[in-house]
């Protein structure tokens, strides 16, 4: 018998999903509504769908949300909308009576997390969070070594993540450039990367420090480099700069995007430039966590290359990970495909900076060991494989703890909610006064 799931909101993170039923899960499930309120972006999955030869799935609006899920029989609702309007969402849906698989993040802000708590606690429905990058074998590897107990108990941990000028600024060109929207970067972005820590070391955080700006990005700072005059958007005719996102050079983002601008007005293609926007492109954090571990954590969002460094320090030793996802961005690449380079196999490398990944161990008194790093055939090194298979077959027994749920969710904005708050009165902000009970109650939910 197959699960019957709707999918709520229909962008460009949709299709992983709608793929996955398409293929490798159509005999376990069946995507039988898509709520979304873009009848162009809809309409793009719904031929997809039959495309695969599948039935067409019905299609409903937001405010038929409920009446959906009582129509159709829904089982389990796919929530891929925009970062703010995750949590009614998900709460519409588990008081309707359907469980939840929502993308990160969880919800932008405290007062919708604790929400999402009530309801969760009101109806029993369960809420899978979809944190890929805990299947990345290269993350896999390093929870590995800390919960063997290589280097001892955690004490600190370093972590720089350089977004690229071609991925980091694709969120200065969309809705996520605009802080009520999305959280920043802090909440949209680096939720990925706090929820792999806590998942890490198994430690709650419980004070945040943050300090950042909008540095490179916006008009003022375009201004002040002296860029000129600059078009409102990438599409257009003409010469252009490798800032300049053209739509019309990506079918599936002509598809999703361009052609369905006629019903909402939404451009997906803004100038980096411009004015507007209300997120940051520089940031950093301290992050003090329950058992005494201490976080320094940076975040570049205009970096030549993309990847992340992060070096775990413990009472026996050192563990340190280093991924090159792109190393360099040049003049007359033209347009990736996918944006993102950890989501295909095969990026583009440089001599001095190849595309790889690098996990050492040094224990006190030892030489430093290389830990292998087996990869897989889809994206984020299998890891993408892998996360479907628990969402769509059920999860398995793991000892290493990758499936979330909805307080791993929590948890993981928590340090982005703490960090804007901090950012905004340039003081520490104790977790626990979010305001939300599972962060105050060391004992709720886990970390595993």
């Amino acid at each position: 018998m197959t699960t019957r799931y709707a999918l709520v909101g229909a962008g460009h993170r949709a299709q992983m999903y709608v793929d996955a039923i398409a293929d490798d899960y159509r005999d376990r499930a069946d995507l039988v509504a898509i709520c979304e309120p873009n009848p162009t972006r809809a309409q793009f999955y719904v031929d997809r769908l039959v495309d695969h030869g599948l039935a067409a799935p019905s299609t409903w609006q937001p405010d038929q949300l409920e009446e959906m899920i009582r129509a159709e029989r829904i089982e389990r609702v796919i929530v891929t909308a925009r970062d703010d309007l995750h949590a009614e969402l998900i709460v519409r849906s588990m008081d309707a009576g359907a469980d939840v698989v929502v993308e990160k993040p969880l919800t932008i802000d405290a007062a919708s997390a604790a929400a999402i708590e009530a309801a969760a606690e009101r109806t029993g429905r369960s809420v899978v969070l979809t944190f890929n990058y805990r299947y990345a074998p290269r993350n896999t590897a390093l929870r590995q070594v800390i919960a063997e107990g290589r280097i001892g108990r955690v004490t600190s941990i370093d972590f720089s993540w350089m977004l690229d000028t071609q991925h980091g600024a694709d969120y200065f060109r969309r809705w996520h450039r605009e802080k009520e929207h999305s959280g920043g970067l802090l909440v949209h972005k680096s939720s990925h990367h706090f929820d792999l820590v806590n998942w890490w070391i198994g430690q709650r955080p419980r004070r945040v420090f943050a300090s950042g700006a909008l540095r490179f990005y916006g008009a003022e700072n375009a201004a002040a480099r002296g860029l000129g005059d600059r078009p409102d958007r990438g599409t257009h005719d003409g010469d252009r700069d490798p800032f300049e996102l053209d739509l019309r050079g990506d079918e599936r983002l002509r598809a999703l995007y361009l052609d369905a601008e006629q019903h909402d007005g939404y451009v997906r293609d803004r100038d980096v430039f411009g004015p507007g926007i209300t997120i940051e492109d520089n940031l950093a954090l301290v992050v003090d966590y329950s058992e005494g571990a201490t976080l320094s954590y940076s975040l570049n969002a205009h970096a030549p290359w993309e990847g992340y460094r992060v070096a775990i320090n413990g009472t026996e030793g050192r563990a340190e990970l280093e991924v090159v996802e792109r190393g360099a961005v040049l003049v007359g690449d033209g347009l990736h495909p996918v944006v993102d380079p950890s989501a295909v196999q095969d990026a583009e490398t440089s001599s001095l900076r190849p595309m790889g990944e690098r996990l050492l161990v040094q224990r006190h008194w030892e030489e430093a060991v290389e830990v292998p790093i087996v990869s897989g055939e889809s994206a984020h090194g299998g890891g993408d494989a892998l996360l479907l298979a628990d969402v769509f077959a059920g999860p398995v027994d793991d000892p290493l703890g990758r499936p979330a749920d909805w307080t791993d969710g929590v948890r993981s904005i928590a340090v982005g909610i703490a960090g804007n708050r901090s950012l905004e009165t340039g003081m520490p902000v104790q977790v626990a006064d979010l305001g939300v009970a599972i962060l105050r109650d060391p004992a709720a939910g886990h970390t595993s």
